[in-house]
C-alpha cells in the first residue's frame, strides 16, 4: 500500500548543526537526545537486521544508523531508492567506529524518485546534463553547491559593502523603449496593449544616471541583463552585473573603490587576498597596477601607437598581428582591437587598463589632458574584464555628439552601436554634477573567487539549447540505494 505524503514535516536539527553539537563525541556513546532531520536519501547499506544511510541535507551529511527492531517498516526502509526525499526522527549516537549517526526510531517518505539518482562516487560526468539538470548537479556535486553558497555570500557582502558608503540600492526598469547603456545587440519584445516593440536592458546605465541627476548621489543596482550574443566560458546572454554611480566622483575614484570592494570580497570569501585562479597565484590587494591602453600595447608589440597615429599605420599594425578589421574602422577602433587582441589576454593582473580611445567611449567623459581618449578603465584579472568604469559624460552637447555619431554606425550596419535617446538627453539638461561609474560582472566575479573556469559553473541555469522532449523518453524508476559507504 503506498504510503500517504505528508504537507509539511518539521526538522528540529540540520546536519551541520549535530556536526558542531556532537562532533566530538566518543564511539559507541547514545545520548539520549532525539532529533528529526529531512534531506535525501543518497546511500545505504544493509547487513542482515541492520542497515546504515547517508542522509544529505542542504548543510551537509549524516549516517542514519536503523536497527530493524527499532525502525519501524524496516523491509520497506530497506527498499527505499537513491535520492528519496524522507524525514527521521531518532536518538543522536555513534556507531562502535566512531561514527554521528541518527538512530532511526521513526521515519517518513516525503517525496519519492521516479528517475534514477546518481550516486556520490560517480556524480554527474556529463557536462551538458549538469547545466541542464542542475536540481541533480547540486545534489550530487559538492562543488556545486559551494559556488551557490559564495554567490550569494557575495551579493550580501557587496550590498552590506557599498551601504556602508552611503550607496542606495535601486530598481530601473527591465523593459527599455530605448536600449542603451552599453555596445551590444538587444532582444527585442512586443508589449500588446501598448502595441510597442521594447527592449530587454543591456545595461541600467542610463536609468541611474537619471537618478543622480534627481539628487540621488550614490546609487547602485545588482541588475539582470540581458545581450543577444554568442555562448562561451565567458559570456552568457542574460547575466548579472553591479552597476553604482557616484555623484563629485571621477573615474580615480572608482579605481580605489574597485579594488578596496574586491579586496575585502576576496578576504572575506576566500580567507585572503591571495587567491588561487586556474593554478596560478593572484594578489587583489590594493593598490593595482595602472597602466594607460597605449602603454600596454607598446608593452606587448613593441610599437608606440595612439590616436594621433596615421590610419594606415595603424591598419599595418593590426595587419602585422593578425587583427581583422572593417573598413570603417577608426583609429580608436583599431587601437582597441589591437589591445584586446593582442594584450588583453596576456594580462594576469590585477591591473587598470585606463585611458581608452574616445571614439570607443560613447558614454565616457573626454580626458582632461589627453585629447582623443576618454576617462575610462577596464580592470582586467587573469587575461578577463572584469569591470567597466568612466568618469561620466556631463556634458548633454558632447553627449548628443556621441550619440549621433552612434547612430550613424548603427545605420551603416553596426547592430551594438547605440541609438540617440532624447529622454536621456533631456535629463542632462537639467544637469548631471562630476559623476563617476562603474559596472561589474558579477558572474565572472564569482568565477574568479570560486576558481571556476566557466561562467556555465556560476550562473544556476545558464542559456542553452532548448531540449525537445518527444514523447519517447524514459518515464524514469527508481532505482534501489546502493549497499556501499557508510561506516559503521
Amino acid at each position: 500500500m503506498k504510503q500517504e505524503i505528508p504537507y509539511r514535516f518539521e526538522p528540529t536539527a540540520t546536519s551541520a548543526q549535530l556536526g558542531v553539537d556532537y562532533g566530538d563525541l566518543d564511539a559507541g556513546v547514545e545520548t539520549g537526545v532525539t532529533v528529526t532531520v529531512a534531506g535525501r536519501l543518497m546511500l545505504r547499506r544493509t547487513q542482515g537486521k541492520l542497515a546504515f544511510g547517508t542522509l544529505q541535507d542542504s548543510d551537509g551529511r549524516i549516517q542514519l544508523f536503523a536497527p530493524s527492531k527499532v525502525t519501524p517498516d524496516f523491509d520497506r526502509f530497506t527498499g527505499l531508492s537513491l535520492g528519496d526525499w524522507i524525514g527521521v526522527t531518532g536518538e543522536v549516537m555513534t556507531t562502535k567506529r566512531g561514527e554521528l549517526s541518527i538512530k532511526v526510531q521513526d521515519w517518513t517518505l516525503l517525496a519519492e524518485t521516479r528517475r534514477p539518482f546518481p550516486d556520490k562516487f560517480h556524480g554527474i560526468s556529463d557536462p551538458e546534463l549538469r547545466y541542464r539538470q542542475r536540481y541533480l548537479d547540486l545534489w550530487v556535486t559538492p562543488e556545486a553547491r559551494r559556488v551557490v553558497v559564495m554567490r550569494s555570500r557575495m551579493l550580501s557582502l557587496t550590498r552590506r559593502w557599498l551601504e556602508d558608503r552611503g550607496f542606495l540600492e535601486v530598481e530601473t526598469p527591465v523593459f527599455h523603449p530605448i536600449p542603451g547603456g552599453a555596445l551590444a545587440r538587444p532582444f527585442t519584445t512586443h508589449h500588446n496593449a501598448l502595441d510597442s516593440e521594447f527592449f530587454l536592458r543591456i545595461a541600467p546605465e542610463l536609468y541611474l544616471k537619471r537618478l543622480v541627476v534627481g539628487g540621488l548621489e550614490r546609487v547602485f543596482e545588482i541588475a539582470r541583463v540581458f545581450r543577444n550574443e554568442g555562448i562561451s566560458t565567458r559570456h552568457n546572454p542574460e547575466f548579472t552585473m553591479l552597476e553604482l554611480y557616484q555623484a563629485y566622483a571621477d573615474y580615480h575614484d572608482i579605481m580605489r573603490l574597485v579594488e578596496e570592494l574586491i579586496e575585502f570580497l576576496a578576504v572575506e570569501l576566500v580567507g585572503s587576498a591571495v587567491v588561487t585562479y586556474d593554478g596560478r597565484s593572484l594578489d587583489l590587494s590594493a593598490p593595482w597596477r595602472r597602466a594607460t591602453l597605449v602603454e600596454l600595447i607598446e608593452e606587448y608589440t613593441g610599437e608606440a601607437l595612439g590616436v594621433d597615429t596615421p590610419i594606415d599605420a595603424l591598419r599595418k599594425a593590426c595587419a602585422d598581428h593578425d587583427v581583422p578589421v572593417d573598413d570603417g574602422d577608426g583609429r580608436g577602433k583599431l587601437l582597441l582591437e589591437l589591445y584586446e587582441k593582442t594584450v588583453e589576454g596576456n594580462l594576469w593582473g590585477p591591473v587598470f587598463v585606463t585611458d581608452y580611445p574616445e571614439e570607443v567611449s560613447p558614454l565616457a567623459r573626454a580626458h582632461r589632458t589627453r585629447p582623443g581618449y576618454a576617462e575610462r578603465f577596464e580592470a582586467i584579472i587573469a587575461g578577463r574584464e572584469l569591470c567597466n568604469a568612466f568618469s561620466e559624460l556631463i556634458d548633454p552637447d558632447d553627449q548628443r555628439r556621441r550619440f549621433e555619431e552612434q547612430a550613424a554606425a548603427k545605420s551603416g550596419g553596426d547592430a551594438e552601436a547605440m541609438p540617440v535617446d532624447e529622454d536621456f538627453l533631456r535629463s542632462l539638461d537639467y544637469g548631471l554634477p562630476p559623476t563617476g561609474g562603474l559596472g561589474i560582472g558579477i558572474d565572472r566575479l564569482v568565477m574568479l573567487l570560486a576558481d571556476v573556469q566557466t561562467i556555465r559553473d556560476v550562473v544556476l541555469f545558464p542559456t542553452l539549447k532548448p531540449e525537445v522532449f518527444d514523447g519517447a523518453e524514459d518515464s524514469g524508476v527508481a532505482i534501489a540505494a546502493p549497499d556501499v559507504g557508510p561506516d559503521v
